[in-house]
């Protein structure tokens, strides 16, 4: 039994997601859910289709509208070949970018950051210039001024998605939207996409609309986690619109419950609640990481995907489920072999 997520959880290669669900069944809701909730204890399993029936009316469902980019492309520092991941637009117009080494199998790997000054010739003829890392001391993530004033045009016109290693072969950019996604005046995009939503399709929309369950959209654009570095999620713009505030507030005090889809929504509207858990509009940059000791506000329960044991996410799940009920969830989720990663399998966490 697992008594230590961080300790104790390993995840065999054969449990990694390596294509989208459509391509291993019939389409993308048809992956499982597995279903722990806070009042009884009880870890119960099921498809995602399944989901009108979990819910009730006058819950909300928490989704975040943000698209995801082709932020992968290739280049060259010199004669060095480089992939460069574009992560998060700053306020002066800078760009936060990870440059990687090529791996010869479509992937990349990390490689050591700058040098400072750099050029980056990027593939279709534009040039990033490298300033200096995101943060002193860190190599990971670095600010970097981009000779193209559209820079998230050229992406469409010559980028791809990112993946990662254990993906077999790069998706086509919609493999990586969800139905939720659109464009929005916060920002471009998303570096990597807001995979919990995933699943979602029209049917299954229409029925929980019929069914009285409501949505409140956010705005969360993640910046890349590599899957080799586990650091805390860096600062990312987000927005919290006035109808969804109000529209959660009006939830959690007529005794629905807010469940955010994927930890992208939590971070939001957990920036956005005071301490007593009223949500107001705001918008703006969130650093915030939610752990057990500060716990969650104005969420109730969650959908997400199953993460990796170093992963900061899983700190955010204990804050919501508590550590007993998750270290059940993951040892059920281990057992009977259960998806990881973006194209996996699904976890709803509810409330007590």
């Amino acid at each position: 039994m697992i008594t230590s997520l961080e300790g104790s959880l390993e995840v065999p290669d054969e449990l990694l997601a390596r294509v989208p669900a459509e391509e291993r069944g019939a389409g993308r809701d048809d992956v499982r859910l597995m279903v722990s909730r806070e009042a009884s204890g009880d870890v119960t399993h099921h498809g995602f289709r399944e989901l009108p029936s979990l819910l009730k009316a006058g819950d909300v469902l928490v989704v975040n509208t943000s698209p995801t980019l082709p932020a992968a492309i290739d280049g060259r520092i010199g004669d060095e070949r480089v992939v460069v991941h574009f992560s998060t637009l700053g306020d002066d117009g800078r760009w936060a970018v990870e440059v990687r080494r090529p791996d010869g199998r479509g992937t990349s790997v990390p490689r050591p950051g700058g040098p400072a000054g750099a050029e980056v010739r990027l593939r279709g003829g534009v040039s990033l210039w490298l300033d200096g890392p995101l943060e002193p001391g860190s190599g990971r993530l670095w600010w970097a001024r981009a000779g193209a004033a559209d820079v998230a045009g050229h992406l469409q016109a010559h980028g791809r998605p990112v993946r990662y290693s254990y993906t077999d072969r790069d998706q086509p950019l919609a493999a990586y939207q969800t139905v939720f996604a659109g464009p929005d005046p916060y920002g471009p995009g998303s570096a990597e996409m807001p995979s919990a939503a995933r699943p979602f399709t029209p049917d299954i929309v229409a029925r929980l609309v019929s069914r009285g369950v409501q949505f409140a959209p956010i705005v969360l654009h993640t910046g890349v986690s590599s899957a080799e570095a586990h650091e805390p999620p860096y600062p990312e713009r987000f927005a919290v619109p006035a109808p969804t505030a109000r529209l959660v507030n009006a939830a959690r005090a007529g005794g629905g419950a807010v469940v955010a889809v994927g930890t992208t929504a939590v971070r939001a509207l957990e920036s956005a609640a005071d301490e007593r858990g009223v949500v107001r509009p705001v918008s703006g940059w969130t650093d915030l990481v939610i752990t057990p000791e500060r716990g969650v506000r104005a969420v109730d329960g969650l959908l997400t995907g199953l993460h990796e044991p170093e992963a900061s996410h899983l700190l955010m799940l204990e804050a919501v489920s508590g550590r007993e009920l998750l270290c059940r969830s993951y040892d059920e989720a281990l057992a009977l072999r259960y998806l990881w990663h973006e194209f996996g399998d699904t976890h709803l966490i509810l409330p007590a």
